[in-house]
């Protein structure tokens, strides 16, 4: 019968369209369709039950793929999101006799990757009539009792369920009735029944109409004749020793491999008890695998088993005697399945080339594994080989994310051949391999580095300018214009002024050039600091300090703050007549506006009243008796003292120093025999006028004295901690404190007497000093304002231990 003979079949099937989309865990959704629809059938809007949006679904690749090994039956409309039919759909073909047949297909999307499977179940449609192997026939004894049964074979319907066989009916006649069978297994078939014995002599030979009806709308039916011919007597039908026979078979086997012998016995003898074997309701695809050899009942392989094509097949076997009475028995042949097939890899989708800057965990690729093999043969392991920044991610199913691990640096590998390798679990395992190349494209993520932390230059003053101080490079390890380095100074002010008034950097080169000359004594060192930024976009950079010490040189003579050098003071000290050798009578106080050994000084007398009195501290400058003072010694002292410094070559200074020996103003001669220059008329008005203040205060001082002397007589003389008392008028006029340059020592204590007629004077120390040895690292240190306060107005108090006069 034709399937357009059946209007409500199809309406039925047509109706299977609309049945809802049954949406199951994991992303599945599930259809039901019927068998044959046409080509371009929509089967249902998988876009709408997922909740896709439609218009994203070109973009993203969406796409139907087969489960596994099973062949692509549906498609997607990209513009409408419906499910259509791409292949002619039997269900009889793809499931057989199977009970529920249901077509796994995948729909695959990208970006982000995203599986749902997708199961179409087939519902069955009365397309197939019952029929028939052959006509039947039977060869009955006549002494066959009333009641003796006949089994009939049974009618074949490829449909299944409702639409398969589902009853058997018989033409009346006065002899047999037909009895229906239901197997425990399910199915059906007829038995005839003798109702009636057989007389060969009257009817040799009896032919029955056979009907097998389905249970479909409308119905369909197969025939079959059967023949019975009358015969002598065979009450006996073959036995099979097993009612099913079961077998297992390695997929690959060879050729005339028999799989399983099936026996059966007949208890008749002669012809009666003489036993063949035949397939009965034998598939055309089983026909070309097996064969049965009809005397021995071996089942053999005459065809290619592979497990990826069938894993079970069943079939049955029918014994016959000579005379037709038969008997069958099922046949169950297990394919077992055999590692034959390797992993098949396939790279869906992959970024090339890569940003360095990628961050990690990114998804690069979407890798595919294939294995057609079934259970631990099917299980796949895949990696990458190690000591590479990815890493294969499991995803859905078989899919894997090839994904970053860690930063990218071109810098540092700039490509990437990846050998992605599939292992299944088979026994022995097999594998396969596939390489990807990803290329790392650069990204400015690389300031320039100096090659130093920091840079020092070392410059002499008066240097002339344009003189090259130092250089400074930088490195950029980026590609092209990333990693081209360009000098400049930051803009900064040096001691006011900008960084360009003295300093110049070569943009390309890094090279620093001095603009101006450098004097050591205006000031010593300075910082700037240089960039070194890439042409990129953005440009990146980074700085770096350059440190520029200027290098002292011997420019400078060293100037004499006490006494005064020029004479415009008339400065003398007294020395008592009891002082003995060693003692302190005065010092000679210069500075030197240099640094280092160029501000080293030594003392030295170059020509005295006495030669063998008084003797000068190499470095300290300190005046000191070298015996003891006699009456014979002249009362006027006049030493000459050079001051010279250490720098190459030496500069150095002179001033003289005026000593008298007297206990007592009283005994003080006139002053003009102690002058700095007979004929220097202003210095005698400053001593005229000094005597007059003398003579002026003469009481006081007279009290004065006897209050000291009182003092010494009940007490040791008092020390004074101070500095050393010079007049600010002594101080260079642009004299000024700075680091390290200084040469003045604190801590000395003593009476220092300016004038003529002045009380006795000794000088007293707190802690001895060593007159020959000036250490290294230090100078003698004083501001202005120490020497300002000291000699800033007259002091004629007995309690500080020394006195002024005006």
């Amino acid at each position: 019968m034709e399937y357009k003979e059946f209007p409500v079949l199809c309406v039925l099937g047509c109706l299977g369209l609309f049945l809802p989309a049954l949406q199951t865990a994991s992303g599945d959704v599930s259809y039901s369709v019927p068998e044959d629809m046409e080509r371009g059938s929509v089967v249902g809007n998988i876009a709408k039950d997922l909740g896709l949006v439609v218009s994203k679904l070109s973009a993203r690749k969406a796409r139907i793929d087969a489960d596994g090994n099973s062949k692509r039956y549906c498609d997607i409309n990209l513009s409408t999101g419906e499910i259509v039919v791409a292949d002619r759909i039997d269900r009889e073909g793809l499931c057989g006799k199977k009970a529920s047949c249901v077509i796994k297909q995948e729909l695959v999307l990208e970006n982000p990757l995203e599986l749902h499977r997708v199961s179409v179940h087939v519902q069955d449609v009365n397309d197939n009539s019952p029929q028939f192997k052959k006509d039947i026939k039977f060869e009955i004894r006549e002494s066959a009792i009333k009641g003796s049964r006949y089994r009939l074979d049974e009618a074949h319907d490829a449909d299944i369920g409702q639409n398969s066989v589902q009853g058997y009916s018989i033409d009346p006649n006065e002899h047999f009735r037909l009895n229906i069978v239901t197997k425990p297994g399910g199915g059906k078939y007829g038995e005839l029944v003798l109702e009636k014995e057989l007389d060969r002599e009257q009817q040799q030979e009896l032919t029955i109409v056979l009907v097998a009806t389905d249970g479909g709308a409308p119905q369909r039916s197969g025939t079959a004749a059967i023949h019975v011919t009358v015969l002598d007597a065979n009450d006996n039908t073959p036995v099979f020793s097993q009612a099913v026979y079961k077998a297992s078979l390695p997929e690959n086997s060879p050729l005339d491999t028999v799989v399983i012998t099936v026996s059966a016995t007949d208890a008749d003898e002669g012809v009666n008890g003489e036993v063949t074997y035949a397939f009965n309701r034998l598939s055309d695809k089983t026909k070309k695998l097996f064969s049965l050899d009809q005397k021995t009942g071996e089942i053999t392989v005459t065809g290619n088993i592979d497990y990826e094509e069938g894993s079970k097949y069943e079939m049955f076997v029918e014994a016959k005697d000579g005379y037709g009475l038969s008997s069958d028995t099922k046949v169950v042949i297990d394919i077992t399945d055999v590692n034959d097939n390797a992993p098949i890899i396939s790279v869906k989708s992959l970024t090339n080339p890569i940003a360095e800057n990628v961050s990690p965990g990114t998804e690069l690729g979407i890798i595919n594994v294939q294995d057609r093999d079934s259970e631990n043969n099917r299980q796949v392991r895949c990696s990458i080989q190690p000591n590479v920044p990815f890493k294969l991610v499991p995803s859905i199913k078989n899919y894997y994310s090839l994904v970053s691990t860690a930063p990218l640096d071109r810098e540092l590998v700039s490509e990437y051949n990846i050998t992605i390798t599939a292992t299944d679990e088979g026994s022995p395992p097999l594998s396969s391999s596939k390489t990807v190349h990803l290329s790392v494209a650069d990204v400015n993520d690389n300031p320039p580095v100096f090659e130093e932390q920091s840079y020092s230059a070392y410059v002499t003053e008066n240097n002339k300018p344009g003189s090259t101080l130092c250089s400074v490079t930088a490195r950029d390890p980026d590609w092209r214009q990333n990693g081209t380095v360009i000098y400049s100074l930051l803009a900064a002010e040096v001691n006011g002024a900008p960084v360009s008034s003295y300093l110049s950097v070569n943009g390309d080169t890094g090279v620093i050039h001095a603009v101006r000359s450098f004097d050591y004594e205006h000031f010593r060192s300075f910082k700037v600091h240089v960039m070194a930024r890439d042409n990129g976009s953005p440009p990146l950079s980074s700085n770096v300090s350059v440190s520029v010490f200027i290098a002292d040189v011997n420019d400078n003579s060293p100037q004499i703050l006490y006494p005064s050098p020029d004479g415009n003071s008339f400065m003398t000290e007294l020395v008592p007549k009891a002082a003995h050798g060693g003692s302190l009578v005065s010092k000679v106080i210069a500075v030197d506006a240099d640094s280092g050994q160029n501000a080293w000084l030594s003392y030295h007398i170059v020509k005295s009243t006495d030669p063998g009195l008084f003797s000068i501290g190499l470095h300290s400058g300190e005046i000191r008796t070298q015996r003891d003072i006699s009456e014979s010694d002249s009362m006027k002292q006049n030493l000459i003292v050079a001051v010279k410094d250490n720098g190459q070559p030496s500069l150095s200074a002179t001033c003289t120093m005026y000593l008298l020996i007297s206990d007592n103003l009283a005994e003080v001669p006139e002053l003009k025999d102690i002058s700095y220059d007979e004929n220097n008329s202003k210095l005698t008005f400053y001593l005229i006028i000094a005597l007059v203040c003398v003579s002026t205060f003469f009481l006081t001082f007279i009290i004065i004295i006897l209050g000291v002397r009182f003092c010494r007589r009940r007490k040791p003389r008092l020390l004074f901690d101070g500095a050393v008392a010079i007049p600010s008028a002594y101080l260079p006029p642009n004299y000024a404190e700075v680091d390290g340059t200084g040469t003045l020592r604190s801590a000395y204590n003593y009476d220092a007497y300016l004038t003529t007629g002045s009380r006795t004077s000794d000088f007293k120390f707190v802690s001895s000093y060593n007159d020959n040895t000036l250490p290294a690292d230090q100078t003698l240190r004083k501001s202005p304002t120490d020497f300002a306060e000291a000699f800033g107005g007259c002091d004629d108090s007995p309690e500080v231990g020394f006195g002024v006069r005006c």
